[in-house]
């Protein structure tokens, strides 16, 4: 029988070495609030800013736990359907014109049956058979709109969501629900009663250098180093539109090693500015005051 998942994370040291293994480093906070949500087998809200490592916790989580990631991207206009089930009306056609050629009576309730339901990630997640949990996670659920997140809070609460023809579908093994938002727009107080909270930090420069080094094969401490102080000096940039994260800090220092470029100077940094900055005004901005001050370590 597979290890409890409780037991798979005893406690907050045992969580932050078996993400290290999973190449996620978490602090003792971000370890403490997942543990919980383990334990308590309540959703957890994980906000911050973009780039952080929202999605990547919960990635990681199911890692440790060795169990499904189940992944819903939320956006604008998603609706609970879409997010739910959907119908194989392909094979229901092929159905009615196979019983046609038979001459056999077909009625609505033979075509809406689980033999022609397609689940969604939701759906997914509710009737996952176990025995671990899945680990279900609702990106960026701050794009859904307000009806959506409405049609959330049903869920979170009771584990359950309904398919009209076929019923109520209970999970008989609850998912542990991770939830991200980047808070383009505040979520309701009663979705936030429902979920345990963590505001994910950037990390600080040493932290951004350990990513580094684990995502980019080749990144040595040196490199490692230099890109995350360049990511540094640019987040304090406030005039960016879009401010580098840990992936960006990660792309940079993966686009210098596939450019085989072995100094970050000036010139390097130039070249491979498109890995790390991604609105046009932001790299005018950059440019024009002069890339020498972001690679300088001593700047």
């Amino acid at each position: 029988m597979p290890p409890d998942p409780d037991a798979l994370v005893p406690d907050v040291p045992a969580l932050r070495a078996r993400l290290d293994a999973a190449d996620y480093l978490a602090d003792d906070a971000l370890a403490t609030a997942l543990l919980l949500a383990v334990r308590m087998r309540q959703p957890i809200l994980l906000e911050g800013e973009p780039g952080v490592g929202k999605t990547e916790a919960a990635r990681a989580l199911a890692t440790v736990l060795d169990t499904p990631l189940i992944r819903l991207q939320c956006y604008e206009g998603l609706s609970a359907a879409e997010a739910l089930y959907e119908w194989n009306y392909p094979r229901q056609l092929l159905a009615i014109r196979l019983a046609e050629s038979r001459g056999e009576p077909l009625r609505d309730a033979d075509l809406f049956t689980e033999d022609f339901l397609m689940p969604r990630p939701l759906l997914a997640a509710i009737t996952h058979p176990g025995p671990r949990p899945a680990v279900l996670l609702i990106d960026e659920v701050d794009r859904a709109d307000d009806e959506f997140e409405a049609f959330l809070l049903e869920l979170l609460a009771d584990a359950a969501v309904t398919v009209p023809e076929l019923g109520t579908r209970t999970a008989t093994v609850p998912p542990v629900a991770v939830l991200t938002s980047n808070r383009t727009r505040d979520l309701h107080d009663a979705l936030k009663r429902r979920c345990l909270y963590h505001w994910i930090e950037y990390p600080d420069t040493e932290r951004v250098a350990a990513v580094i080094r684990r995502r980019v094969p080749g990144a040595g401490e040196w490199l490692a180093s230099r890109v995350a102080g360049a990511v540094d000096r640019l987040r304090a940039d406030h005039r960016l539109t879009k401010p580098p994260g840990i992936a960006e800090a990660v792309n940079w220092a993966g686009a210098l090693r596939a450019l085989g470029l072995t100094s970050f100077d000036a010139d390097a940094a130039d070249r491979t500015l498109g890995a790390v900055l991604k609105y046009a005004e932001d790299l005018a901005a950059v440019r024009a005051e002069g890339l020498a001050h972001l690679v300088d370590s001593d700047a």
